[in-house]
């Protein structure tokens, strides 16, 4: 695993993290959703609606909480970007519009992988 670059790591938790996601009944609607130059890692619907997703893919030790390590600043982008995407006709008809902001976390330790869902990480304050 230390192999990994930054990018393939990246690649391979959200692989994970979308896994565990589909786990708990969501479905992917996206991957990688682009608007410009915000982008969010996951979007998926559940039975209590739409979630964004940012995925914190870690080596370990982790030395602080991975919620931690999504910052103000990257919260806004992720909810500008999720407006966009609310806004735009790519949301799956018959959709709840209950938005939610949620974080998966990573973590790779020698052959162990954890995974931790933060739903509802955070509330974004729109402006």
């Amino acid at each position: 695993m230390a192999t990994l670059g930054k990018k393939k790591l990246g690649e391979l938790g959200e692989r994970i993290a979308g896994e565990h996601l589909v786990g708990l009944g969501h479905r992917i609607l996206e991957r990688n959703y682009r608007s410009g130059h915000l982008e969010i890692d996951l979007i998926t619907a559940a039975p209590d609606g739409i979630h964004f997703v940012e995925v914190k893919s870690l080596m370990a030790p982790v030395a602080e909480d991975p919620t931690a390590k999504v910052g103000y600043a990257k919260r806004n982008r992720v909810t500008a970007a999720a407006l966009h995407y609310l806004n735009s006709d790519r949301l799956p008809a018959g959709s709840s519009l209950e938005a939610f902001f949620d974080i998966v976390s990573v973590v790779f330790d020698g052959d162990r992988t954890e995974v931790e869902y933060y739903p509802s990480a955070w509330v974004p304050i729109y402006t």
